[in-house]
C-alpha cells in the first residue's frame, strides 16, 4: 500500500512550490484512513457477491489508481487518487484476511492465515526498500508504474488461480457488535492501535532520519532499507513460529523491540553503525506485527473471522493513519529526534495494555 513512503520525507516537487516533509506525509494517512473506513463497509457491502468478483474488481481499480499517481501534476491530484488507494486497499485486506478457511483444510486455516497476512508483513517491510531503490533509480513516477504492473501481474493470477467464492451468509452488524463486545478482541485492537501507530508516527521519516542523525548519504540508505526488508521478513517468520506457542510474550518482545528501536535513535543513532544496527532491530520487530496480531484475532474471534479481520485492519490503518499525521506535526514543529521519543511512548502504551490487561491468547491449533 505504501511504495513511495520513502518519498514522504523529501519535497515533492510538481514544478511549482516545495510541500513540507509533513505536508507529504499526507500520501500515507490519507488512503490509510479510508481503509479503515472502507474495511468494515466492504464486508457489509459486499454481501453475497462472489469474493472473487470483487476482489477482482478492487485490483482493476487499484492498477488505474497507480496509473492515475504516476501522471499527477499536483500535489491535490495525488491525494485525490490515493483516495481511490484508500477505497481498493480497505476492501482488497479486508475480503482477503477471511478466505483462508474457504481455500484450505479446517486443520491448516492458522497456517493459510498467517501466511496471508505474512505477505501483508513483506509488503510492509519491503515497501519502502522497493520505493527508495526505483525512486532513486528511475525517479519517483516509476515508483507508480511499477506498482501498477505488479497489481496486473496480481490480477492475472487471481483469475488463473483463485476458485470462485459465493457466499451463503451476509456478514450482519450484529456480528460487529459481538465480536467488538469480546475483550480479547479489544485488546488485540488497542495493542494494533498503539503499535502500528508508534512505527508509523517514526519511519514514516526513517530517510531524513538517517540522512540528519546518521549522517548517511543517499547512496546508502537504499541498501540500508532492503536490509531491514529482510530483517523485517525474518521477523515474520520467527514470530509466525513463535505466536503458536507463546502468543502474548510474543506480542511482549515485538512491542519492546519497536519500542527499543525508536527510543534508542536519539542516544544511539547518531553514526552510520548506530543507525544501521537499530534499523535493522527496528525491521526484525516489526516485521512481526501483522501475522502476530492477526494469530490473536484469529483466536479471540474464531467463529467470524472476516468481521475479525475487518475490524484489524481497520484499526490498522487507523494507526497508519494517527501514527504519520502525529508525526508530520512533530517533526514540522519540533524536530525529527523528538518525533522518534514521542513514537517510543506510543509503542510503549501496546507493552502495558498487554502487560496490564492480564489476558492470554491460547496458541493457534
Amino acid at each position: 500500500m505504501v511504495p513511495l513512503v520513502y518519498h514522504v520525507s523529501r519535497f515533492v516537487d510538481f514544478g511549482q512550490d516545495a510541500y513540507t516533509v509533513g505536508t507529504a506525509g499526507l500520501m500515507i494517512s490519507l488512503p490509510a484512513l479510508l481503509a479503515a473506513l472502507f474495511a468494515p463497509l466492504a464486508v457489509l457491502a459486499s454481501g453475497g457477491i462472489n469474493r472473487r468478483t470483487i476482489l477482482c474488481f478492487l485490483i482493476i481499480l487499484l492498477i488505474m489508481a497507480n496509473i492515475a499517481s504516476a501522471t499527477a501534476t499536483s500535489m491535490n491530484w495525488l491525494l485525490a487518487v490515493r483516495v481511490i488507494v484508500g477505497f481498493c486497499m480497505g476492501g482488497i485486506w479486508a475480503i482477503a484476511g477471511g478466505l483462508a478457511g474457504r481455500l484450505v483444510s479446517p486443520g491448516s486455516v492458522g497456517l493459510a492465515t498467517s501466511i496471508i497476512f505474512g505477505g501483508v508483513a513483506a509488503a510492509s517491510v519491503f515497501g519502502v526498500p522497493l520505493g527508495a531503490f526505483i525512486g532513486d533509480a528511475f525517479g519517483w513516477r516509476a515508483a507508480f508504474l511499477a506498482m501498477a504492473i505488479l497489481a496486473v501481474l496480481v490480477l492475472i493470477l487471481l483469475i488463473k488461480s483463485l476458485p470462485s467464492l459465493p457466499v451463503n451468509n451476509s456478514v450482519t452488524i450484529g456480528q460487529f457488535a459481538e465480536v467488538l463486545a469480546n475483550r480479547k478482541v479489544l485488546v488485540g485492537l488497542l495493542v494494533t492501535f498503539f503499535l502500528v501507530a508508534g512505527h508509523f508516527m517514526a519511519y514514516t521519516y526513517v530517510r531524513p532520519l538517517l540522512q540528519t542523525v546518521s549522517k548517511f548519504d543517499n547512496s546508502g540508505i537504499s541498501p540500508l532499507l532492503f536490509a531491514y526488508g529482510l530483517a523485517g521478513i525474518a521477523g515474520n517468520f520467527l514470530a509466525g513460529s513463535a505466536a503458536t506457542k507463546q502468543l502474548r510474550w510474543t506480542l511482549v518482545f515485538i512491542a519492546i523491540g519497536i519500542t527499543a528501536a525508536v527510543l534508542l535513535f536519539s542516544p544511539l543513532g547518531g553514526s552510520i553503525t548506530g543507525g544501521s544496527l537499530i534499523t535493522l532491530l527496528w525491521g526484525v520487530a516489526y516485521g512481526g506485527v501483522s501475522v502476530s496480531l492477526m494469530t490473536w484475532m484469529m483466536i479471540a474471534a474464531s467463529k467470524s473471522i472476516e468481521v475479525a479481520t475487518s475490524l484489524y485492519i481497520a484499526i490498522f490503518n487507523i494507526g497508519i493513519a494517527s501514527g504519520s499525521f502525529l508525526g508530520s506535526q512533530v517533526v514540522d514543529k519540533y524536530g525529527l529526534l523528538t518525533n522518534t521519543t514521542l513514537a517510543g511512548v506510543v509503542a510503549i502504551l501496546a507493552l502495558a495494555v498487554l502487560i496490564f490487561s492480564n489476558i492470554k491468547a491460547d496458541p493457534a491449533h
